[in-house]
């Protein structure tokens, strides 16, 4: 499409006449036009690439660093939830250990004869002591072994093979006696009976006695504990959370076939904490976070891979792709039009120059357009019609010049000389002043750029003053919650120290009750044994102690049924007495549990007055941060307006002194010309008239 404008066939009519002439071929990769096209072009492209690449490449490092900070967030809580089953388990672990009464339980069926009896009734007790402390829905079996690994008792199947031999055996024996051993997931058990998973909590019952006859506690607790605890933790949609022991033994998987197998990721567990990228055997990079749990050991470990963490950064590729090549062609289309509006009038112009230089002074432009192109051919429409004017002149004042030739040729020079220089005055300015409309037209653009990522800082930033309001609403209420917490947990405590005293003085009643039940007793013991001396008295009294021996009667039977009623009141203090001693080993029980919670609940309270302190100055930041962005964005309003103003002006220099240009080399040829003539006027007067029969007027 451009080569019209550098080879063209053009025909002109002045003054009903046609005149044909044919423009030689110029190279189009220097013209004018072709050096716009690719400047706006590539300029267009490189703006559209970098800013798409950018955004990409951010976006990237953005998502990368949030989702991990969100992936090791959920870890460390998931962790710090297990530390507390963990310390639970443990608590009641520790109270076994501690029991005196199992401890002398175990002391008694170590002194009973093996196998007696008296043993086995003795194991019945310990089974009976230790499954106050089980809880069905964690727990398989609590089990006590001798230090050779013979099953004392146990509340499920009892080994069927020896177990010395096995490492958690091996683990728990070499460890100090009062000390919790916490032992990785097994498939089978710790005796290979069960038939399903299972870790346990073991540990070296000390020995009261002194000696060597201790025991070894192991509390089974169920797999489904940590499917309980792990089913609700995500890792994306094809991530994973384990829990793996120190040596890569995997404790717990979401696959349960790999459980017992070693890790499936390979990342040395050297730190309490850890958040980074590793890639796998198979070359696939994966987003890795693990804590390590403060009670057994274990880490709480989370895998994700890349590919779905970066998935959303490849539609901003795509979209980056598609937007430059949509840039490119818009871009080759502006172009189009901006060498058809500017470029071939500039040819044809110059085609016209040629022509003109020639000595062709008929040629008139056609360009007709408004702006300053058009100006330009009207202006050059008027140079050749001054030029002729001229031309004309000169014919019939040829005499008069060749007497001032002299003059006129000192005053060409020095016209010629002021005209280059202003020439390249104007070259000089017309540069400057393309350059500053094209860099003012790129800082228009990035300003309207700035401007719509203004206003998304501006939406983003609300909503961060609103979402830090909301935030702050609730740790207020909290706070008031805890208060109202801590009132009514200590009330509570009050309440069950009541209840324990209480308790203990009606121990005490029913104590005193039952030694007045054994004075009751033997009072009946003693009527009955007067009734007998009665009856036998009335018996030697013959007729005379009938009525005696009646009433001594009455009264052996009035002993008889006290009797009867103060055995019965007997048994019922007996049934009080147990249940009050049950009454008082809950109470034991629950008392440090209840100072346990308010310690917990005064240290939560504790957590929400700092959030509560921190998100105030968060919230003071929040506000001070959207005053300096509302200052910034009307600062940025008003240098959007500058530099459209600044655009404006410099697009109407660049117009002017380009049409300024223009007529100074048609000024710097005519003076030229004019020098030329001059020195030739002083030796050539006579070939004047043969000079200038070249122009056609």
């Amino acid at each position: 499409m451009f080569k019209k404008a550098w080879s063209s066939l053009i025909s002109l009519d002045r003054n009903n006449r046609k005149q044909t002439f044919v423009i030689t071929k110029k190279n189009p990769m220097k013209s004018v036009g072709m050096k716009l096209f690719l400047i706006f072009f590539a300029s267009v492209v490189v703006l559209v690439v970098a800013m798409g690449a950018s955004s990409y490449f951010i976006s990237k490092n953005v998502i990368q660093e949030k989702v991990a900070d969100a992936s090791l967030q959920t870890i460390v809580q998931t962790s710090r939830k297990l530390d507390i089953l963990y310390n639970s388990f443990e608590d009641i672990f520790k109270q076994a250990l501690s029991d005196s009464d199992l401890k002398l339980l175990i002391l008694k069926y170590y002194s009973a004869p093996e196998g007696s009896f008296d043993q086995m009734e003795i194991g019945s007790q310990i089974i009976a002591q230790i499954s106050a402390l089980s809880n069905a829905d964690t727990m398989y079996a609590i089990s006590l072994l001798d230090k050779n690994g013979k099953a004392i008792v146990t509340t499920g199947n009892p080994p069927n093979t020896e177990v010395t031999d096995t490492d958690w055996f091996k683990k728990v024996s070499s460890a100090a006696e009062g000390v919790p051993v916490w032992l990785e997931t097994r498939n089978d058990g710790f005796f290979g009976t069960q038939g399903v998973k299972s870790f346990a909590l073991a540990g070296i019952l000390p020995d009261i006695s002194g000696g060597e006859d201790h025991a070894i506690v192991l509390f089974e607790y169920k797999y489904s504990v940590f499917q309980n605890e792990m089913n609700d933790v995500k890792m994306g949609e094809t991530g994973f959370a384990a829990i793996v022991s120190p040596d890569h033994r995997m404790v717990y998987d979401p696959n349960e076939e790999l459980v017992g197998s070693g890790s499936k990721v390979a990342v040395n567990l050297d730190q309490a904490q850890y958040s980074d990228i590793v890639v796998d055997p198979s070359g696939e990079s994966q987003l890795v976070v693990y804590q390590q749990s403060s009670k057994t050991g274990w880490y709480t470990l989370g895998s994700v891979p890349m590919n779905e963490l970066l998935a959303e950064t490849k539609k901003i590729s795509g979209i980056t792709v598609l937007m430059t090549l949509i840039a490119a062609l818009v871009a080759c289309g502006i172009g189009y039009l901006v060498v058809r509006i500017i470029a071939r009038p500039l040819v044809e112009l110059r085609n016209l120059m040629k022509e003109g230089e020639r000595g062709n002074l008929v040629v008139r432009c056609t360009v007709n357009s408004r702006d300053e192109i058009g100006e330009l051919a009207q202006s050059f429409n008027q140079m050749m019609e001054q030029i002729t004017l001229l031309v004309q002149q000169t014919n019939r004042s040829a005499q008069e010049v060749l007497s001032t030739s002299s003059e006129l040729s000192e005053a060409a020079r020095k016209t010629a000389a002021s005209a280059k220089e202003i020439a390249v005055a104007t070259e000089e300015i017309a540069g400057g002043a393309g350059s500053l409309a094209v860099e003012a037209e790129r800082g228009s653009d990035i300003m309207q750029t700035i401007g719509k990522q203004m206003e998304q800082v501006v939406e983003v930033n609300k909503d961060m003053v609103n979402s830090a309001t909301q935030v702050q609403q609730a740790s207020k209420q909290g706070t008031e919650y805890m208060v109202e917490l801590i009132s009514k947990t200590n009330s509570t405590e009050q309440m069950t120290r009541s209840l324990i005293e209480k308790v203990d003085h009606l121990k005490e009643s029913t104590r005193s009750i039952r030694k007045i039940l054994d004075v009751l007793h033997n009072v009946t013991k003693q009527t009955n044994i007067l009734s007998l001396n009665a009856a036998i008295e009335a018996a030697r009294a013959g007729a005379a102690g009938k009525g005696f021996m009646v009433v001594a009667d009455e009264i052996r039977k009035l002993a008889d049924q006290s009797k009867q009623s103060i055995d019965v009141v007997g048994q019922i203090i007996e049934t009080i007495q147990s249940e009050i001693d049950e009454t008082v080993s809950v109470l034991s029980t629950a008392y440090p549990l209840f100072q346990e919670q308010i310690a917990s609940v005064k240290e939560a309270d504790t957590l929400f007055n700092q959030v509560q302190e921190h998100m105030d100055g968060f919230v003071q930041k929040l506000t001070d941060v959207s005053l300096s962005i509302n200052r910034l964005d009307e600062s940025q309003y008003a240098l959007s307006a500058a530099i459209h103003n600044v655009s404006a002006v410099a697009e109407q220099s660049s117009a002017t002194t380009e049409e300024v240009a223009s007529l100074s080399h048609g000024q710097t040829h005519i003076s030229e010309e004019l020098v030329r003539l001059s020195e030739k006027l002083e030796s050539l007067s006579d070939s004047l008239e043969a000079a200038l029969t070249k122009f056609r007027v």
